[in-house]
């Protein structure tokens, strides 16, 4: 399928690395051919170096800078997005980590981590409601992560960010799933096999050893899966973990 037969329209928020679980997603949905693809992240750079490597179907990609702070800069990437065609799929990706002990934490650094991991998913689902409301057809999905349901010593910064956002999703897909929407939340319960782990942590990766890392391809595969669900058997929360990760 080309281009000019895509006839619906997909955002990714939250791209980064190619080997990383938004430009893992934003591949997989073009790679069906339906969609053609928004993807938005903080570097132009590795957008375009995306759309270059997502060959045969990086025709489908269009690359926007997004600062997912700014509720601005979510809004110009969903008018670009909505200017290809009726925004169908929605996923929202970003949240980044890192561990802080509670007493180190300031007030500007909870407001970062809430501003990407709970504000930006709360105005993405805003604008994809609105979009999709009037077809009373869409999918909108966000990423969650183990902090997402329990607070963990020196992560309480970036608990506190995703049960928000959570909550968020919870609420939508209540207000909206009895109108057409189907809202879901995907927990990432363990380490992504991505470039992040592989370059700021390799004895980790060593430790965990085969299978041991969620696979960026295996979760978009349950992303994809999530959009495909029918209406009597629609998704609301779902945790992904390796098979040897404990819980």
């Amino acid at each position: 399928m080309t281009s000019a037969s895509a006839t619906k329209v997909a955002v990714v928020l939250g791209v980064g690395a190619a080997r990383g679980t938004g430009a893992a997603v934003a591949r997989r949905i073009a790679r069906e051919g339906e969609h053609r693809v928004v993807i938005g992240g903080r570097t132009r750079e590795r957008l375009d170096a995306l759309v270059r490597e997502a060959e045969p179907h990086g025709e489908l990609l269009t690359a926007v800078t997004t600062d997912v702070t700014d509720p601005a800069s979510i809004r110009a990437a969903f008018d670009i997005a909505e200017a290809l065609g009726p925004v169908d799929f929605v996923v929202y990706n970003a949240g980044p980590n890192r561990m802080i002990p509670f007493l180190d934490l300031d007030v500007a650094t909870v407001e970062e981590f809430w501003r990407t991991s709970c504000l930006g998913g709360f105005v993405t689902l805003q604008e994809g409601i609105r979009r999709m409301l009037p077809r009373q057809s869409g999918t909108i999905i966000c990423t969650g992560a183990t902090g997402s349901w329990r607070g963990g010593a020196r992560f309480g910064h970036f608990g506190a960010a995703k049960s928000g956002l959570r909550m968020f999703v919870q609420a939508a897909a209540r207000e909206f799933g009895p109108q057409g929407l189907h809202i879901a939340h995907v927990v990432i319960d363990g380490s992504i096999d991505g470039e992040r782990i592989r370059t700021l942590a390799p004895d980790r990766v060593k430790a965990k050893g085969e299978d041991g890392l969620l696979a960026i391809d295996g979760i978009a595969d349950m992303y994809w899966h999530i959009y495909r669900q029918p209406r009597s058997t629609w998704t609301l929360e779902v945790d992904l973990r390796p098979f040897k990760e404990p819980f």
